[in-house]
Protein backbone atom coordinates (compact mmCIF):
# COMPACT_ATOMS: atom_id res chain seq x y z
CA UNK A 1 0.00 0.00 0.00
CA UNK A 2 2.49 2.63 0.70
CA UNK A 3 4.34 1.94 -2.55
CA UNK A 4 1.00 2.51 -4.33
CA UNK A 5 0.23 5.77 -2.61
CA UNK A 6 3.01 7.24 -1.80
CA UNK A 7 6.64 5.55 -3.70
CA UNK A 8 5.40 5.04 -6.57
CA UNK A 9 3.99 8.97 -7.22
CA UNK A 10 7.78 9.96 -6.19
CA UNK A 11 8.76 7.76 -8.58
CA UNK A 12 6.98 9.06 -11.42
CA UNK A 13 7.84 12.62 -10.72
CA UNK A 14 11.51 11.57 -10.11
CA UNK A 15 11.97 10.14 -13.60
CA UNK A 16 9.01 11.92 -15.57
CA UNK A 17 11.34 15.37 -14.60
CA UNK A 18 14.68 13.65 -15.50
CA UNK A 19 13.21 11.69 -18.80
CA UNK A 20 11.45 15.49 -19.87
CA UNK A 21 15.14 16.99 -19.34
CA UNK A 22 17.28 14.05 -21.11
CA UNK A 23 14.87 14.05 -24.32
CA UNK A 24 14.39 17.59 -24.69
CA UNK A 25 16.22 17.82 -27.85
CA UNK A 26 14.58 14.65 -29.06
CA UNK A 27 10.74 16.24 -28.22
CA UNK A 28 12.44 19.82 -30.21
CA UNK A 29 13.47 17.62 -33.56
CA UNK A 30 10.07 15.63 -33.35
CA UNK A 31 8.00 18.90 -32.53
CA UNK A 32 9.90 20.27 -36.00
CA UNK A 33 9.13 17.40 -37.90
CA UNK A 34 5.55 16.85 -37.09
CA UNK A 35 4.94 20.34 -37.78
CA UNK A 36 6.52 19.90 -40.71
CA UNK A 37 5.31 16.84 -42.47
CA UNK A 38 1.59 16.89 -40.59
CA UNK A 39 0.76 20.27 -40.02
CA UNK A 40 -0.03 21.81 -36.89
CA UNK A 41 -1.66 21.65 -34.13
CA UNK A 42 1.95 19.34 -33.31
CA UNK A 43 0.01 17.97 -30.03
CA UNK A 44 -2.91 15.35 -30.39
CA UNK A 45 -5.21 15.97 -27.29
CA UNK A 46 -7.84 13.77 -25.60
CA UNK A 47 -9.89 13.39 -23.29
CA UNK A 48 -9.29 9.93 -21.71
CA UNK A 49 -10.06 7.93 -17.96
CA UNK A 50 -7.73 8.06 -15.53
CA UNK A 51 -7.79 7.21 -12.22
CA UNK A 52 -11.37 6.01 -10.86
CA UNK A 53 -12.40 7.01 -14.04
CA UNK A 54 -11.86 10.56 -13.82
CA UNK A 55 -11.00 12.54 -17.71
CA UNK A 56 -7.80 14.08 -18.04
CA UNK A 57 -6.18 15.28 -21.25
CA UNK A 58 -4.10 13.61 -22.32
CA UNK A 59 -0.87 14.30 -24.83
CA UNK A 60 0.39 12.92 -27.78
CA UNK A 61 2.50 13.62 -31.14
CA UNK A 62 -0.21 13.48 -34.00
CA UNK A 63 0.55 10.80 -36.54
CA UNK A 64 -2.44 11.02 -38.94
CA UNK A 65 -3.24 14.09 -41.42
CA UNK A 66 -6.72 15.76 -41.52
CA UNK A 67 -7.82 14.40 -44.93
CA UNK A 68 -11.57 14.35 -45.23
CA UNK A 69 -14.04 13.18 -47.81
CA UNK A 70 -16.55 15.20 -50.24
CA UNK A 71 -18.92 15.53 -47.47
CA UNK A 72 -16.27 16.95 -45.19
CA UNK A 73 -15.84 13.32 -42.59
CA UNK A 74 -12.27 12.18 -41.88
CA UNK A 75 -10.76 9.55 -43.41
CA UNK A 76 -10.25 6.21 -41.78
CA UNK A 77 -7.63 6.13 -39.29
CA UNK A 78 -5.58 3.88 -41.63
CA UNK A 79 -6.33 6.33 -44.66
CA UNK A 80 -4.73 9.13 -42.47
CA UNK A 81 -1.83 7.53 -40.54
CA UNK A 82 1.06 8.33 -43.10
CA UNK A 83 4.25 6.51 -42.88
CA UNK A 84 6.33 9.18 -41.55
CA UNK A 85 2.93 8.72 -38.24
CA UNK A 86 3.52 4.91 -38.93
CA UNK A 87 7.34 5.29 -37.64
CA UNK A 88 6.15 7.67 -35.00
CA UNK A 89 4.27 4.49 -33.29
CA UNK A 90 6.18 1.78 -34.12
CA UNK A 91 8.74 3.44 -32.35
CA UNK A 92 6.31 4.74 -29.06
CA UNK A 93 8.07 8.41 -29.99
CA UNK A 94 4.90 9.82 -30.55
CA UNK A 95 4.21 8.65 -26.58
CA UNK A 96 6.79 10.85 -25.49
CA UNK A 97 4.84 14.27 -24.41
CA UNK A 98 2.88 11.55 -22.39
CA UNK A 99 5.72 12.34 -19.82
CA UNK A 100 4.01 15.69 -19.05
CA UNK A 101 1.30 14.11 -18.28
CA UNK A 102 2.81 11.50 -15.70
CA UNK A 103 4.74 14.36 -13.85
CA UNK A 104 1.02 16.53 -13.47
CA UNK A 105 -0.01 13.18 -12.24
CA UNK A 106 -2.71 12.04 -14.35
CA UNK A 107 -0.88 8.85 -15.13
CA UNK A 108 1.83 7.31 -14.40
CA UNK A 109 4.77 5.16 -15.98
CA UNK A 110 3.52 1.87 -15.37
CA UNK A 111 -0.60 1.38 -15.26
CA UNK A 112 -3.30 0.05 -17.89
CA UNK A 113 -3.45 2.08 -20.55
CA UNK A 114 -5.98 5.32 -20.49
CA UNK A 115 -8.72 4.13 -23.19
CA UNK A 116 -11.51 6.32 -24.62
CA UNK A 117 -13.95 7.98 -22.40
CA UNK A 118 -16.74 6.45 -24.46
CA UNK A 119 -15.82 2.73 -23.13
CA UNK A 120 -16.61 3.85 -19.71
CA UNK A 121 -20.46 2.79 -19.69
CA UNK A 122 -19.46 -0.63 -21.48
CA UNK A 123 -16.85 -2.41 -18.72
CA UNK A 124 -18.19 -5.32 -16.77
CA UNK A 125 -17.22 -4.55 -13.38
CA UNK A 126 -14.36 -6.94 -12.91
CA UNK A 127 -12.87 -4.66 -16.11
CA UNK A 128 -13.84 -1.94 -14.73
CA UNK A 129 -11.31 -2.26 -12.13
CA UNK A 130 -8.50 -1.02 -14.11
CA UNK A 131 -9.54 2.13 -13.35
CA UNK A 132 -8.49 1.55 -9.28
CA UNK A 133 -4.95 2.63 -10.37
CA UNK A 134 -3.56 5.59 -12.28
CA UNK A 135 -3.09 4.84 -16.05
CA UNK A 136 0.08 4.03 -17.62
CA UNK A 137 2.51 5.11 -20.06
CA UNK A 138 3.12 1.08 -20.55
CA UNK A 139 1.29 -1.77 -18.46
CA UNK A 140 1.26 -5.50 -18.18
CA UNK A 141 -0.81 -5.84 -21.23
CA UNK A 142 1.66 -4.06 -23.47
CA UNK A 143 4.32 -6.12 -22.84
CA UNK A 144 1.77 -9.13 -23.49
CA UNK A 145 0.83 -8.15 -26.94
CA UNK A 146 -0.25 -4.78 -26.88
CA UNK A 147 -2.88 -3.90 -30.00
CA UNK A 148 -2.28 -7.97 -31.03
CA UNK A 149 -4.26 -9.19 -28.16
CA UNK A 150 -8.08 -9.41 -28.18
CA UNK A 151 -10.19 -6.64 -25.99
CA UNK A 152 -10.95 -9.01 -22.91
CA UNK A 153 -7.37 -10.40 -22.82
CA UNK A 154 -5.96 -6.76 -22.65
CA UNK A 155 -8.01 -6.40 -19.97
CA UNK A 156 -7.61 -9.72 -17.84
CA UNK A 157 -3.55 -8.18 -17.68
CA UNK A 158 -4.91 -4.76 -16.54
CA UNK A 159 -6.80 -5.69 -13.41
CA UNK A 160 -4.19 -8.62 -12.50
CA UNK A 161 -1.88 -5.63 -12.73
CA UNK A 162 -3.94 -3.69 -10.09
CA UNK A 163 -3.55 -6.82 -7.90
CA UNK A 164 -0.20 -7.41 -8.59
CA UNK A 165 0.86 -3.89 -8.35
CA UNK A 166 4.80 -3.62 -6.80
CA UNK A 167 8.38 -2.02 -6.97
CA UNK A 168 9.70 -4.99 -8.69
CA UNK A 169 6.87 -5.95 -11.12
CA UNK A 170 6.70 -2.22 -12.22
CA UNK A 171 10.46 -3.09 -12.65
CA UNK A 172 9.89 -5.79 -14.78
CA UNK A 173 7.28 -4.15 -17.22
CA UNK A 174 9.54 -1.26 -17.69
CA UNK A 175 11.85 -3.89 -18.81
CA UNK A 176 10.06 -5.46 -20.74
CA UNK A 177 8.57 -2.64 -22.74
CA UNK A 178 12.17 -1.67 -23.67
CA UNK A 179 12.39 -4.96 -25.30
CA UNK A 180 8.89 -4.60 -26.99
CA UNK A 181 9.87 -1.12 -28.49
CA UNK A 182 13.02 -2.50 -29.92
CA UNK A 183 11.38 -5.41 -31.16
CA UNK A 184 8.49 -3.18 -32.49
CA UNK A 185 5.81 -5.58 -31.15
CA UNK A 186 1.73 -5.55 -31.13
CA UNK A 187 1.67 -2.05 -32.47
CA UNK A 188 -1.74 -2.78 -34.52
CA UNK A 189 -4.06 -5.40 -35.17
CA UNK A 190 -4.23 -7.47 -38.37
CA UNK A 191 -6.52 -4.97 -40.67
CA UNK A 192 -6.45 -2.35 -38.20
CA UNK A 193 -4.45 0.96 -37.77
CA UNK A 194 -3.76 0.43 -34.12
CA UNK A 195 -7.30 -1.62 -32.95
CA UNK A 196 -10.73 -1.93 -33.61
CA UNK A 197 -12.86 -0.33 -31.23
CA UNK A 198 -14.42 -2.05 -27.97
CA UNK A 199 -17.86 -2.64 -28.20
CA UNK A 200 -18.22 -4.33 -24.74
CA UNK A 201 -17.94 -8.34 -23.58
CA UNK A 202 -20.71 -10.68 -23.90
CA UNK A 203 -21.28 -11.95 -21.01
Amino acid sequence: MMYRKVVKRLFDIVLSGTAIVVASPVLGVLYVLVASKLGTPVLFKQERPGYKGKIFKLYKFRTMTDERDENGELLPDEKRLTAFGKKLRSTSLDELPEFFNILKGDMSFVGPRPLLVQYLPLYNKEQARRHDVLPGLTGWAQVNGRNAISWEEKFKYDVEYVDRISFLFDLKILFMTVRSVLKREGISQQGEATMEFFTGTKE
